[in-house]
């Protein structure tokens, strides 16, 4: 039961958080469009593009984390192979999104990525013990002396 909660709550907070970086990403894309400011020398229309695309691929990458949560929660299994590295790029993901969010947002944001992180590491650690769940334990009878 505890471990079918934490893959949902995870499923719903990655589902969250993509939707709001996706947003955030869309109003940084057309601050840089509408400022029409080189950085560097890069083209802004470059840029605003990259912004959009770094946003698409970035909520994409979370909506597949959270569908594959989603998916071992309902089914109350531990997650395939794929399913684990996915899971697994996420809370590295998370861990890096966490050190660059407490300096440039604030604590409150370190705290809302770390609980995300705290939901994808325990459900690694739920579905640790394989696909199946672990069948009776046999017996063992001492071998001849």
């Amino acid at each position: 039961m505890l471990r079918r909660l934490v893959a949902g709550l995870g499923a719903l907070a990655l589902a969250v958080e993509a939707a709001v970086l996706v947003l955030v990403h869309v109003v940084l894309g057309k601050t840089t469009a509408n400022q029409s400011m080189s950085i560097a020398g890069m083209d802004p229309d470059v840029m605003s593009t990259a912004t959009y695309g770094l946003g698409a691929a970035m909520g994409a990458f979370l909506l597949l984390c959270a569908v594959l949560l989603a998916v071992a929660a309902l089914r109350d299994r531990a997650p395939g192979r794929f399913a684990r590295v996915v899971i697994v790029a996420a809370a590295l993901t998370h861990v890096l999104l966490g050190a660059l969010a407490v300096g440039l947002v604030g604590w409150g944001a370190f705290a809302a990525t770390m609980l995300i992180l705290c939901l994808l590491v325990l459900t690694l650690t739920l579905y640790a013990g394989g696909r199946d769940e672990p069948g009776p334990v046999k017996e063992l009878r001492p071998t001849s002396p």
